[in-house]
């Protein structure tokens, strides 16, 4: 097979790496900031060499890792996360027909809670992994966790918890969880939905969780053919669930049909209002994601132009009179600017703020939403997800700080700082192999 045979999402920016390997002392342009004093961590899809897992979504995950201090960059490594999917090939669907979630490939995110770090994918058990990128082994916190778990938990700012659901192909098909400030196992609660959703993400405010129950499902046809077994559904309809985090049933909200995959923020006004901002896909733009995500036949999932016409855009809902019987939901397009990976200052997790942060193919985007203003800065690269690292000085503005990203090319990847108020590039980290586009990262600074 040639190069240009190959499916998409292993060629071009996409292609996975064939080694695992390290280098110190890196070459910065600029300065670093010496308050940044930690580790920068991604994490994506990097199959095997000659492997094809028949979607973008299912290669094996790779972590990604720079280590920064008083100014340097000390060192690069990636590090495979060793599953035992990767390590002796373990099925996800055993011949029993039983489950084994830790056989899944780890992929998609990584974040850190009451002092551990896990790598994430969001059908099978979290990996924890240790400082130096290697992989301990899967968690099930004690044996609580009897389900999947997302791969994006949302940390509560205020109480310190981390809130989560798992999804899957069979009942239940929603499970919502919660871990203590500790990271203990210490709640978790069958949500009730009509059949077997893909869901992605979700939101949390001060008082509530909010569910994005949304027409792409489990398709017994695509399982049997192999890849991902999701596709949209037209019979299945769309809505979105507040649920009470102190306990009490969902009520639901329907809404027009589309699909998302990450939500920036969501929080509370009052008056029993809820609002929730998050990047919607059209089906149409849904399908076009998909398809080019699993052949060669189709643009791949990065390839849609940044002002497409149908493309995923920022997208706020307004539920209002939550708690009484005149319940509305108003529908509201921030934006036409195609974007994806929507990131915010986590210490406005689930409440009121004012600025989210995007990637739109080569450029980061800085909206910010009480002026309805849009920033954009040019990467001359595959943008990776802006992470946003917080100032530390007491009182400090919502968008002070930094945006670290880590931007891919043919010949190459650098780690790129920016100063979130302004967009300015303040330094440029180079690596020493080409990193391939992925998915979520994380800024993990030292622990006391």
């Amino acid at each position: 097979m040639t190069v240009h045979e190959l499916p998409e999402y292993l060629r071009g920016d996409l292609a996975p790496v064939p080694d695992e390997l390290e280098a110190f002392d890196l070459p910065v342009e600029g300065a670093l900031p010496p308050e940044l004093t930690g580790r920068y961590v991604r994490n994506g899809p990097n199959p095997r060499t000659g492997a094809d897992p028949g979607h973008w979504f299912l290669g094996d995950g790779m972590l990604h890792g720079v280590r920064l201090r008083g100014g340097r960059a000390e060192w690069y490594r990636n590090r495979w996360v060793r599953t035992s999917r990767f390590t002796s090939g373990a099925p996800f669907l055993r011949p029993d027909l039983t489950v084994d979630r830790a056989a899944n490939a780890a992929n998609t995110n990584v974040i850190r809670h009451a002092g551990r770090l896990y790598a994430l994918v969001e059908n099978g058990l979290p990996y924890e992994v240790d400082a130096e990128l290697g992989t301990v082994g899967a968690c099930d916190f004690g044996g609580r966790l009897t389900t999947a778990m997302t791969a994006h938990p949302k940390a509560d700012p205020v109480t310190g918890e981390l809130h989560f659901f798992g999804y899957g192909f069979a009942e239940p098909y929603l499970t919502y969880h919660r871990l203590s400030a500790a990271g203990e196992l210490v709640h978790s609660r069958v949500v009730e939905v009509p059949g077997p959703t893909m869901m992605h993400d979700f939101a949390i405010t001060e008082n509530y969780v909010v569910w994005l129950d949304l027409p792409v499902v489990f398709d017994p046809v695509r399982a049997a053919r192999g890849g991902m077994p999701y596709g949209w559904d037209d019979g299945y309809g769309a809505r979105l669930g507040v649920m009470p985090k102190a306990g009490g049933a969902v009520t639901w909200y329907e809404v027009d049909p589309c699909y998302v995959f990450h939500v920036g923020n969501a929080h509370e006004r009052p008056g029993g209002v809820v609002v929730v901002d998050a990047v919607r896909y059209s089906r149409e733009s849904f399908e076009r994601f998909w398809s080019g995500a699993e052949n060669s036949a189709a643009p791949g999932p990065y390839d849609a132009p940044a002002n497409a016409e149908n493309g995923p855009v920022l997208h706020r809902w307004t539920i209002g009179g939550i708690g009484t019987d005149d319940t509305r939901v108003a529908e509201e397009k921030l934006d036409e600017l195609s974007v994806e990976f929507p990131t915010i200052n986590d210490l406005r997790t689930g409440l009121p703020g004012r600025y989210i942060y995007a990637v739109a193919d080569t450029e980061i985007v800085k909206y910010d939403l009480a002026r309805g203003a849009v920033a954009r800065y040019s990467a001359g690269g595959r943008a990776g997800e802006a992470v946003f690292v917080p100032a530390a000085e007491p009182g400090a503005a919502e968008d002070d700080g930094w945006l670290l990203s880590l931007v891919s090319g043919s010949d190459g990847a650098e780690l790129r700082v920016l100063d979130a108020t302004g967009l300015a590039e303040v330094a440029s980290v180079r690596l020493p192999c080409r990193v391939p586009a992925g998915f979520h990262g994380h800024w993990l600074p030292d622990l006391p």
